[in-house]
C-alpha cells in the first residue's frame, strides 16, 4: 500500500527559519551622491555599492551588504530590478538559504532566490538572485535604497570558503561600487560584469531552451486526454486512481474515485483533484493519482501544476496540501532505502506555519512512531496560486529543484534516492483546525501534463521544449520508460 506521512511537527524547521525574515520598513531612501561607473546596456543608470559584512575568508555564512544608487535622471520601480550576487558552491549537492538580517525598504519588500550557472568558472557556479516586491516602492534620482543587510548559508551551517567567490570583496569593508555584482531591469544587464560566459539574459541561461539533440531514449509523457477517472486508458496507460482509506491527512477521510475528472482548460483536459470537507471527518473527502510502476529514479520529473488558493466554492481557510512527489514504499522504520521527493503547496499554512508557502523536500527516510524525519527542505512564504512550471532532477550528485525556471532548492547526496519510485499527485487536509465552520467546500488543483526523462537531467526549458514537440507530434501519451 502506497502511503504519504506528514503530522504536525514532523519537519524540522526550526533551523531554516532564519531564511524570510519579515521586518517592518524602517524609512525612506537615502541620498548618496558617489560617483559612478558608466552603467551597461542601456540608459538606467543604477548601480550597486557593496560591503561585506564579514570580510574572512571562511565564515558560517557570507554577508553582501548592498545598496543601490541612482545616479540617472528618472525614477526606477524596484521590482523591475535584480541583482545577482555570484559564488562557488562547496560541493554540486550543497544547499543554500537566503536571509535578510536588515532593510531600509523592509525585508518583508526584499526577495531572495539561488540560480545554477550554464557555464561555471573557477570562482562561481551559482548565483543569489535579489529582487524587490512593487512595497519597495521606487528608487528616485540621486538616491539610494539604503542598506540591504542580507545572508546566505549552507543549508547544514556547515563553513563556507567565500575566499574563491567570484563576487566577494575581501577589502570592502566600507560601501562603494563594486561591479562584480550585476543589476538587471527586466532581464536586461544595467550595471556590472557577470563570471565570463554568464552574462544575464544570455541564450542557454538556466530555464532557457538549451542546443537541440536527441530525445531522450527513456520518457513518459502524459497530457491527460481522458473523459474520467473511469476511462479505460487511464488504468491501460499505468495510471491508479486512490480508493483505499489511510493517511495523509484527516483520520476517517474517503478518497472517492469521482473526485479525479478531466476538464476543459489550458487548450485541452486537464487532471482536476477536487478535495472537500465540511469540517467533519466524515465529510471529508481528497484526491489522489498516482503510477502503478515504481520505475522512476534518475533523470527529470516535471508537470504543470494549477494551486488554488481559495476554495472552488464555500467558506475558505482549511489547510490543505497540494502537491507533485515521486515515493517509494517504507518497508520498515528508518527503512535507508526509502525516498520522496516533494513540491507541497500550503495555501492556508500548517505545519505551524501561519499563511501560504511553498514546500521542496527531500527524504532519506523517517519513523512513523515515535516519529522522526531524515529529510531536508526549501521553502517560499508567497501565494503561489496559479499555473506553474515545476521540475525537479536526480542525479549522482543531487537533486534540483526549479518553480517556472527558477532554481528553487539543491539538496545533496545524503537524500538521493536508492530504489525506484512511483509518480504522484494528491490534495489532501493536514487536519479540520483551520475552518471549523460546517458549511461544505470544495478545493481544486489541476495538472496539464506529466514529463519524466530517465538517466538525465534536463533544463526547465528543455523540458518545455520536449513537452512542445511531443505535442506538436500529435502525443498525448508516451511511456517507453524501461522497469527498474
Amino acid at each position: 500500500m502506497r502511503h504519504r506521512h506528514r503530522t504536525p511537527g514532523g519537519r524540522r524547521l526550526a533551523a531554516l527559519l532564519t531564511g524570510l525574515a519579515l521586518l517592518a520598513g524602517l524609512g525612506a531612501a537615502g541620498t548618496s551622491q558617489a560617483a559612478e561607473p558608466a552603467p551597461a546596456a542601456d540608459e538606467t543608470a543604477v548601480a550597486v555599492h557593496y560591503r561585506s559584512g564579514n570580510t574572512s575568508a571562511t565564515a558560517d555564512q557570507i554577508e553582501p551588504w548592498l545598496k543601490l544608487v541612482n545616479s540617472g535622471d528618472q525614477a526606477v520601480p524596484l521590482d523591475e530590478l535584480t541583482i545577482r550576487y555570484y559564488f562557488r558552491a562547496e560541493s554540486p549537492g550543497t544547499d543554500y538559504r537566503f536571509g535578510c538580517s536588515w532593510a531600509v525598504l523592509g525585508c518583508a519588500n526584499v526577495t531572495g532566490t539561488f540560480g545554477l550557472l550554464t557555464a561555471p568558472t573557477e570562482d562561481a557556479d551559482r548565483y543569489l538572485e535579489v529582487g524587490f516586491r512593487s512595497g519597495a516602492g521606487t528608487l528616485a534620482p540621486g538616491a539610494d535604497t539604503g542598506d540591504l543587510q542580507l545572508r546566505l548559508h549552507r543549508a547544514d551551517w556547515q563553513t563556507i570558503n567565500q575566499a574563491d567567490d567570484y563576487s566577494f570583496g575581501a577589502t570592502q569593508s566600507a560601501y562603494g561600487p563594486w561591479d562584480r555584482i550585476t543589476v538587471q531591469r527586466d532581464g536586461a544587464l544595467v550595471w556590472g560584469t557577470a563570471p565570463e560566459g554568464n552574462d544575464p539574459g544570455e541564450p542557454g541561461e538556466p530555464g532557457e531552451p538549451g542546443e537541440p539533440g536527441e530525445p531522450p531514449s527513456e520518457e513518459l509523457f502524459d497530457d491527460f486526454s481522458y473523459t474520467a477517472h473511469n476511462d479505460p486508458a487511464l488504468a491501460q496507460h499505468g495510471w491508479v486512481v486512490r480508493t483505499n482509506s489511510g493517511g495523509p491527512g484527516v483520520p476517517g477521510a474517503s478518497w472517492p474515485a469521482e473526485n479525479i475528472t478531466f476538464p476543459e482548460a489550458e487548450g485541452g483536459t486537464v487532471l482536476n483533484l477536487e478535495s472537500g470537507t465540511d469540517g467533519t471527518a466524515g465529510g471529508t473527502e481528497q484526491s489522489e493519482l498516482f503510477t502503478s510502476a515504481v520505475k522512476f529514479e534518475q533523470g527529470t520529473y516535471a508537470a504543470r501544476v494549477n494551486f488554488s488558493d481559495a476554495p472552488r466554492s464555500g467558506p475558505d481557510g482549511d489547510r490543505i496540501v497540494q502537491t507533485f512527489f515521486s515515493i517509494n514504499d517504507l518497508r520498515a522504520p528508518m527503512d535507508p532505502d526509502y525516498a520522496e521527493y516533494d513540491f507541497e503547496y500550503l495555501p492556508n499554512g500548517g505545519w505551524g506555519e501561519p499563511a501560504n508557502i511553498l514546500y521542496a523536500t527531500s527524504w532519506e527516510t523517517y519513523r512513523p512512531d515515535p516519529w522522526e524525519a531524515v529529510n531536508t527542505h526549501t521553502e517560499e512564504r508567497t501565494s503561489f496560486a496559479g499555473w506553474h512550471d515545476l521540475v525537479f532532477t536526480i542525479d549522482e550528485t543531487s537533486i534540483r529543484y526549479y518553480v517556472d525556471g527558477r532554481l528553487f532548492g539543491v539538496h545533496g547526496e545524503p537524500y538521493l534516492p536508492e530504489r525506484p519510485m512511483s509518480i504522484n499527485f494528491n490534495q489532501w487536509f493536514i487536519d479540520l483546525l483551520g475552518q471549523p465552520d460546517t458549511t461544505p467546500r470544495a478545493y481544486d488543483q489541476q495538472v496539464d501534463y506529466v514529463y519524466f526523462a530517465a538517466d538525465t537531467a534536463l533544463t526547465p526549458g528543455q523540458v518545455t521544449e520536449r513537452v512542445t514537440a511531443l505535442r506538436d507530434e500529435g502525443v498525448a501519451f508516451t511511456d517507453t520508460v524501461a522497469a527498474r
